[in-house]
């Protein structure tokens, strides 16, 4: 079964510590949801997963599928299945979206490329997140609004197909109409191809699209409380307040019970 395991796992950018002493496994088939206020650590944590140089690792382990992830560069992270979508994707000068994603796909299948399968995989993609056909063969992200950018994220998932998936904020910057398209597209992978999922999310909407199998609450580099679905209306209705002065010792005992 393809897991992403994290082991007490503490790490630092510049001098500040962002996570501390984290642990959290993710099995295929199983969609996490994590929630947490601004400064939590949220997207810090798939940055790390991801392999962000800029973060280093004080202690812990991270695992995919029994291979450590510590030191291991980000092509190869990408190459063993694991895709992040950013929160704030990037624009690309120069590269367009079609040449980047034959380019990538080719690394990952080798001598099973087909082009001619690509193509017509792409643009079905396309039209299933409406996005406009020209958008393909501009600049990576130029020129694209926020939510464009989001749907240019799903479009190199559907195509790369990871059996991983970090979902950074990925309601971020879109419309209802948009949300709706996106989070449609992701559930339609999902039970396709059954992955990993992690959502790194500040409400409630996207999660009414996409159920997640497990929630955790994230306050101050660590999960202070993990449950199912019911803890999403919790924090809706309550926010995160409750939540800031869980006694480290229940925390264990809660999630060693919802294990």
């Amino acid at each position: 079964m393809q897991t992403l395991k994290i082991e007490n796992l503490t790490v630092q950018i510049e001098d500040k510590v962002v996570l501390k002493d984290f642990n959290l496994t993710i099995n295929k088939g199983e969609i996490h949801a994590i929630m947490g206020p601004n400064g939590a650590g949220k997207s810090t944590l798939s940055k790390v997963i991801m392999g962000d140089f800029r973060y280093k690792i004080l202690s812990g382990k991270m695992y995919y599928n029994g291979k450590l992830l510590n030191d291991m560069p980000v092509c190869d992270r990408a190459l063993l299945g694991i895709f992040l979508a950013m929160q704030m994707p990037l624009e690309i000068e120069g590269v367009s979206n079609a040449d980047f994603l034959r380019t990538a796909l080719h690394n990952k299948q080798k001598d099973e490329f087909n082009l001619m399968k690509f193509i017509k995989d792409l643009d079905k993609t396309v039209a299933k997140l409406q996005m406009d056909k020209q958008m393909i063969h501009r600049s990576i992200n130029s020129g694209f609004s926020g939510g464009e950018r989001k749907k240019n994220e799903i479009l190199q998932m559907h195509i790369l197909k990871p059996s991983l998936v970090l979902l950074d904020e990925i309601d971020s910057g879109l419309d209802i109409d948009s949300l709706k398209v996106v989070s449609e597209n992701i559930l339609d992978y999902y039970q396709e191809y059954n992955p990993g999922m992690l959502l790194i999310t500040h409400y409630q909407k996207l999660l009414n699209y996409i159920k997640p199998t497990h929630v955790h609450i994230m306050i101050d580099g660590k999960i202070v409380k993990s449950g199912d679905y019911k803890l999403v209306s919790e924090i809706e209705k309550n926010g995160y307040e409750n939540f800031k002065n869980f006694n480290s010792t229940c925390i264990m005992k809660e999630n060693e019970k919802n294990e």
